[in-house]
């Protein structure tokens, strides 16, 4: 299988990088994982909602370079549907099974997904009803990816 997650910036603190490499080390046992970042576009402080779009469908814009017709995109979304981490394993098993061969995991940027991309969407994900720094989700998408795979394998993992 092979797992990309396309995001929106780059990773700007060495200790979220440090943990972005670790689980990209751990998870390369289990599948072949890809992270591509696409630019952000600066927001103003006050920026109207039309503004704001223009935002959201530039970045969209380049995300959707990147994602493949035959590939699974799943969105992280605040309105996603929020699942426990036995059920993204199951999730990510049950699309190998089926044929699957390449999930797309897409974050946003501070704004969110474009709504291109959201169309695009085979799943909306949800981690919270909380909003989290979009560099910090990655390290917590990548977690429990690799959470996925080792319940998938039947090995230990923290309940």
């Amino acid at each position: 299988m092979k797992i990309t997650v396309l995001t929106v910036g780059k990773i700007k603190e060495k200790y979220l990088r440090d943990a972005i490499a670790e689980y990209s080390k751990r998870l390369s046992r289990y599948a072949k994982l890809e992270i591509i970042e696409v630019a952000d576009e600066k927001t103003p402080d006050n920026a109207s909602e039309t503004v704001e779009t223009n935002i959201k469908n530039k970045e969209a814009e380049r995300l959707l370079k990147y994602i493949r017709d035959d590939a699974y995109l799943i969105t992280l979304e605040i309105k996603g549907k929020q699942l426990t981490s036995e059920d993204l394993a199951q999730k990510i098993d049950t699309l190998g099974v089926q044929g699957t061969s390449h999930i797309i995991f897409a974050i946003g940027g501070s704004l969110g997904l474009g709504e291109e991309v959201l169309k695009r969407s085979n799943y909306a994900l949800s981690f919270s009803k909380m909003t989290f720094p979009h560099q910090l989700m990655r390290v917590i998408l990548l977690e429990q990816i690799y959470r996925s795979y080792r319940i998938n394998c039947g090995e230990p993992y923290h309940k």
